[in-house]
């Protein structure tokens, strides 16, 4: 499995925000199956950042097809050589 790293520019009306609630439910869905890693929004630049998990960018390609907000997004799809998080991390061993 690899990485991959979406980067989505969108445009927002009316209609793209009755997409909204079914849109999250789709991805909290790639969520609970682990094909994605991370979701990220900013309102401010109208990007959005996923990172997925896929064997290739065309499997990463038809998840994002399925999102309802598909048809307002114009994005990019990179592998990624390197993808560091602090959930990947061991965690912090506490002494009692």
């Amino acid at each position: 499995m690899k990485k991959f790293q979406a980067i989505i520019k969108f445009t927002i009306d009316d209609e793209f925000m009755s997409f909204v609630p079914s849109h999250r439910t789709y991805i909290n869905y790639l969520l609970n199956k682990g094909i994605i890693d991370s979701y990220a929004v900013s309102m401010e630049s109208q990007t959005c950042w996923i990172t997925l998990n896929t064997d290739n960018k065309a499997e990463a390609d038809k998840y994002l097809a399925k999102s309802p907000l598909y048809k307002y997004w114009t994005y990019t799809i990179e592998e990624l050589f390197v993808y560091d998080s602090i959930h990947y991390r061991l965690p912090a061993l506490q002494l009692n």
